[in-house]
């Protein structure tokens, strides 16, 4: 642990892995919203959020368990629900532009995080994402899950886009 009267403990959230402050700092020094997605076992987190000095201020939040109100019958925790977790949190929102903010996580391309951008983008937010980052048009479809499952997923999934697009 420490070592010598000069040691300086680390801030608390750097200490618990929860904040990348030089990570923090990059992204606040854009002046843009950020556009935080963070996925879990379960669910799938989006909110896009300003800075201000008192504490970060959410336009809009949203978790893929809410997808249930809007129609959607299958995991919360896939690709498709992902996609359609940013779409919603983009039509929730008046930001026109953000900048993807993905967390402490090592991120992959392909990765529920970059179908959530997806979403985002799909329902105007432009969010600066790389091509190949993204997931095919297949999987954010739910296609692969289709072939393994037999479930009707593809259907559901254009079924709750349209009931997200109209509310």
């Amino acid at each position: 642990m420490s070592d010598g009267p000069n040691y300086e403990v680390p801030e608390r959230r750097r200490r618990e892995q929860a904040t990348d402050y030089e990570q923090r700092l990059k992204l606040l020094k854009s002046g843009k919203p950020r556009a935080v997605t963070r996925t879990s076992n379960r669910h799938t987190r989006v909110h896009l959020s300003a800075f201000n000095r008192e504490g970060d201020e959410n336009a809009a939040q949203t978790v893929s368990k809410e997808l249930r109100e809007y129609g959607w019958e299958h995991s919360t925790s896939s690709i498709p629900a992902a996609y359609l977790t940013g779409l919603l949190a983009g039509h929730r929102t008046d930001v026109e532009e953000a900048v993807l903010d993905t967390g402490t996580r090592e991120v992959k391309h392909g990765s529920r995080h970059f179908a959530a951008a997806q979403g985002l983008r799909d329902a105007g937010v432009d969010v600066p994402v790389g091509e190949s980052a993204v997931p095919d048009r297949s999987r954010i479809r739910g296609e692969h899950i289709e072939e393994v499952t037999g479930e009707d997923v593809v259907d559901n999934l254009e079924e709750t886009k349209e009931e997200i697009e109209d509310a």
